[in-house]
């Protein structure tokens, strides 16, 4: 006669990549997202399921000008009202310093994991790796995980390091597992910040010895109809932004300590069916009076609302702003960092609020002296094959002038102009970058920076390239930009 199994329900809920996401929007006649309705589902779940954690897997901060305004603090304060049950750092959490966030740390409510950054002088961990949490006599072990490659903003801190790749990430994941092999572990989660494809990869590295059920991940923004399933760890991710959750429903066998049956699905945040949570939003509207006295004043029109839908492609907002940074700047190029704009559109009316959310990093402008053969190398790379297969990678907008063709099936350029004719290869551009690319410069571009430092030093030309954007938003209005084939790739 068969056994009968041990059977316990779990509901876990997860968003990532909230990026300061608070307020609602009108849809169709719908409300949808905010963290108000969020909160009210998460706490009608946790009404309904006893057994329910709510985690965050990376990004709260950076997107909106009530993040940008109070350095994040005011994320934190909203974070703790929904109460998650344990969160895991994103690249954009050190966005206002290391030195920041430990003090953030101390202000929130809630376990914050991560088993990667340490301190390079002695290996110390700056966070704890890993939380145990009970539910009804399981124990479920959470590890936190976030690889170098998503961490270049830590370049700026010498004496912070991190895990380096999945592999490392892989052989973290394995120490911690075991060290709680005496411990009846019932379930366990990694709740990573390193992308879609590299948590396929992260799980085929994991020996199933270590027990690992389910990634909860974030960073590339992926949105899924289900679960994918590699080496018998379920991987999600719940999109960006808080119009949707994530919801697992899962039966979890305690002899086995594994997923006996699963559902899961995307929820969507909206009025017909999320309870709204009227203490975070007066809350929020503290936050938002203080704003809203600073950042709703009008500094330009445009003659259109100009829109950047996709970091991979030429944009015509991605243009505009490289051309005002390039003309404010005098130099020949500028190349704008794609991931540096925040909105998806902007205008007719612009106000200063628009442009903080639109352009949250106020980085210095740098200014390289680069050949011809140089930044074809650089453009090269960043239109790689892996590129379009789902990593995620630094990308650019280019200024008014240059004009790359790409041909990806023979890998090789159709046009490359700089004025209207063939750049040469010899010949020195001068050419702008903001201060993240100047620091991660050979990752983004797989060029050394030496290289090109022979041509000539490297220097700052302004200290705050949004103040560059909001002088020329004050001084022209009727501004406009059409795709006009600055990059152009053909399959």
């Amino acid at each position: 006669m068969e056994k009968e199994k041990n059977l316990k329900k779990l509901v876990i809920l997860h968003s990532n990549d909230m990026h300061g996401d608070f307020l609602q929007e009108q849809v169709d006649e719908k409300l949808v997202g905010g963290v108000s309705m969020l909160s009210g589902y998460i706490n009608k779940v946790r009404e309904e399921e006893p057994n329910t954690i709510y985690c965050i897997a990376g990004d709260m901060f950076r997107g909106s000008v009530i993040d940008s305004e109070f350095l994040g603090l005011s994320t934190v304060e909203i974070m703790n009202m929904l109460s998650p049950d344990v969160v895991t750092l994103g690249n954009h959490e050190t966005d206002y310093g290391l030195a920041h966030l430990l003090f953030i740390e101390k202000c929130a409510q809630f376990p914050i994991i991560n088993a990667n950054l340490h301190i390079t002088t002695n290996n110390a961990r700056l966070f704890k790796p890993h939380v145990i949490l009970e539910r009804d006599g399981m124990k479920i072990l959470f590890i936190g995980i976030l690889t170098e490659e998503v961490m270049s903003q830590t370049k700026n801190e010498g004496l912070i390091g991190s895990v380096v790749d999945v592999r490392e990430a892989a052989e973290e994941v394995g120490k911690i597992c075991n060290a709680y092999n005496s411990v009846d572990i019932d379930f366990t989660v990694l709740l990573t910040h390193i992308g879609f494809e590299e948590d396929k990869k992260l799980a085929a590295m994991l020996d199933p010895a270590w027990g690992v059920d389910v990634i909860i991940g974030g960073h590339s923004h992926t949105f899924l109809d289900e679960p994918a399933e590699v080496n018998g760890v379920l991987i999600v991710q719940a999109g960006t932004g808080t119009d949707q959750i994530g919801r697992f429903d899962i039966m979890v066998d305690t002899d086995t300590n594994s997923v006996d049956s699963y559902t899961w699905k995307a929820i969507p945040i909206d009025d017909t069916h999320c309870p709204r949570d009227e203490r975070i939003e007066e809350l929020i509207s503290g936050f938002k009076k203080t704003t809203d006295a600073k950042y709703n004043r009008v500094i330009t029109r445009f003659r259109r609302q100009l829109t950047h839908p996709c970091r991979e492609q030429e944009t015509a907002l991605g243009g505009l702003f490289a051309d005002m940074l390039m003309e404010s700047l005098g130099i020949d190029i500028f190349l704008l960092g794609s991931g540096s704009l925040r909105s998806e559109k902007m205008g007719p009316i612009v106000t200063y609020g628009d442009l903080v959310e639109a352009f949250p990093y106020d980085d210095p402008a740098w200014c390289f002296y680069i050949k011809g053969s140089q930044l074809k190398r650089m453009i090269k790379y960043m239109v790689r094959d892996e590129v379009w297969q789902g990593m995620h990678n630094e990308f650019f907008q280019f200024s008014e002038g240059l004009n790359v063709t790409y041909d990806r099936t023979t890998h090789e350029f159709e046009r490359f102009d700089f004025g209207g004719a063939p750049i040469e290869d010899e010949k020195v551009y001068s050419v702008g970058l903001q201060g993240f690319h100047y620091n991660n410069f050979d990752a983004d571009f797989h060029v050394p920076f030496s290289e090109v430092a022979e041509n000539r030093k490297p220097h700052i030309v302004s200290t705050s390239c949004r103040s560059i954007l909001e002088e020329y938003m004050l001084a022209n209005t009727n501004l406009d930009r059409e795709i006009s084939g600055r990059l152009v790739v053909k399959d």
